[in-house]
This record gives structure tokens, C-alpha cells and sequence, in this order.
């Protein structure tokens, strides 16, 4: 079984590519591992001076794979943690990591986001978190950084309505770093990249521990997930897939 995940290391860049682009770079089980495993290897790896996540295809990622999901909330699957290690990763790692993004960028693909060091977004790229759509909760610590980010308001919009943000917005609120044309978008995020690979390694990973603090945010996605696997296994995240499958709108209004 492929994991989708490609993994190229060159001139201290070490590069991070979802590779499932006939169905949108959805994340799969297998493909969290791999993320993981490689962010947490790049800790002892002093060739990897910089991690750059980017997605192949017309999409950053659709978020995480629907039909996993759905095999939890209807009791068909007893889910997997790599999820879990793939967020604390992210979490810890005392790289720079890099993010380049295009199209769109859903749940996991916009909440990856706020532990990235620099994001470049293509100006196609729309960001969106509709966790409670789905009759879920937010991961990844979003529920503390994104209110940090851009404000209680606008960060609850966006998770209880499950706002669409396009590219310009996200700049101005503070979610990227540079917006640019979608063919310019790669050579941008390498760009930036190699300048941070050029930078002394010590004084970045001390700048970011001191701007970050791991365990704290870690904290956080262990009370999101006790939340999050609740959820998913309630009648009204059975009511949430049901629909998706079905093609047609949910009715919470009937769940008990």
C-alpha cells in the first residue's frame, strides 16, 4: 500500500509532499504516520534544516480522509492515532517548517497551518474549518491558536459556520506570510525556504521555542481529542456522514 506521502531531502530542505491528488490529498491513516514519522525524524537529522509542506495536484489537501471518519461514526472502526502524531509533531518540531498552499485547504489542511513558520498561500487558496458541520469539534490546538491569531469572532465563524476564507483575507488576518500567483507559488515557498536553511540552525530553533510553547499546545490537542472522539461517535456525526455519502443536506434537527 502506498502511503502518499513523498519525501525529498535537497541543500538542507527537507520536503514534505502529499501525494493523492485523484482524491484531493485527502489524508489517510498510513499518510499521518509517514507525516509524522518524518517530522520527528528531522529532530535528530542535521541535514533537514527546513521542512516544506506542500500539496500535488489543484488542492492543499481536502483534510482528512471522509471515509475514515465515517467507518468511526457508524462503529465499522476503531480509528488510529496516528492523527494524534502527526498534530503533537507538528506541535513539537523545533524546525522551520515552510508551507506552501493551493486551492483548498481543508479542517486539518488550514489548522496545520497555525504551526507553520512562514505559509505561503497561491492566490487561489481558500482556508476553511468546518469541523462542526461535520458534527465534530477543532483539532490541532486551533481552538486556542486561531482565537490567538485573528480573534475570537472571526475564528468562531469560522469554525461554527464553517466560513470559507480566500486567500487576500487570510493575509490580512494574519493566517500567511505571502499570497502570490499559483505558478509562482512553489519557487516562493523554496525561496523563502533556502534563506531559513542559510540562517544559523541554533538561533531559529531558540527564537522558536521561545515563541512556541510545545506542551502547552499539545495540552490543548489532548482536550480537543477526548472531545473529538466523542463526537465522533454521537448520532449527530452519524447524521453528518450519512449525509455526505448520500449527497444531501443534514437535518440535526431530528437527531436525539
Amino acid at each position: 500500500m502506498t502511503d502518499h506521502v513523498r519525501i525529498e531531502n535537497t541543500a538542507g530542505i527537507l520536503t514534505l509532499t502529499l501525494a493523492r491528488p485523484d482524491k484531493k490529498n485527502a489524508l489517510t491513516d498510513v499518510m499521518y504516520g509517514k507525516l509524522a514519522d518524518t517530522i520527528e525524524s528531522a529532530e535528530f537529522d542535521p541535514s533537514a534544516r527546513v521542512l516544506l509542506i506542500r500539496g500535488e495536484g489543484d488542492m492543499f489537501t481536502a483534510g482528512n480522509d471522509v471515509g475514515e471518519f465515517a467507518a468511526v461514526a457508524t462503529g465499522k472502526s476503531e480509528g488510529s492515532r496516528n492523527v494524534i502524531r502527526f498534530i503533537q509533531s507538528l506541535a513539537r518540531c523545533t524546525r522551520p517548517l515552510v508551507a506552501a498552499v493551493q486551492g483548498r485547504a481543508v479542517g486539518v489542511g488550514t489548522t496545520m497551518l497555525l504551526h507553520c513558520d512562514l505559509v505561503v498561500l497561491a492566490d487561489n487558496a481558500q482556508l476553511s474549518t468546518p469541523f462542526v458541520s461535520l458534527a465534530l469539534v477543532p483539532e490541532a490546538a486551533s481552538s486556542l491558536l486561531m482565537p490567538m491569531r485573528i480573534g475570537h469572532a472571526r475564528a468562531y465563524e469560522m469554525f461554527a459556520l464553517g466560513e470559507t476564507v480566500p486567500a487576500k483575507t487570510a493575509l490580512e488576518w494574519g493566517l500567511a506570510n505571502r499570497v502570490v500567483p499559483l505558478d509562482k507559488l512553489d519557487a516562493e515557498a523554496t525561496a523563502l525556504a533556502t534563506r531559513l536553511a542559510k540562517q544559523p540552525a541554533g538561533a531559529l530553533t531558540a527564537t522558536k521555542r521561545l515563541m512556541r510553547n510545545g506542551d502547552a499546545l499539545v495540552a490543548q490537542m489532548t482536550a480537543e481529542g477526548e472531545q473529538f472522539a466523542k463526537r465522533l461517535r454521537t448520532a449527530e456525526a452519524r447524521e453528518a456522514f450519512m449525509a455526505f455519502a448520500e449527497r444531501r443536506a443534514p437535518d440535526f434537527t431530528k437527531v436525539a
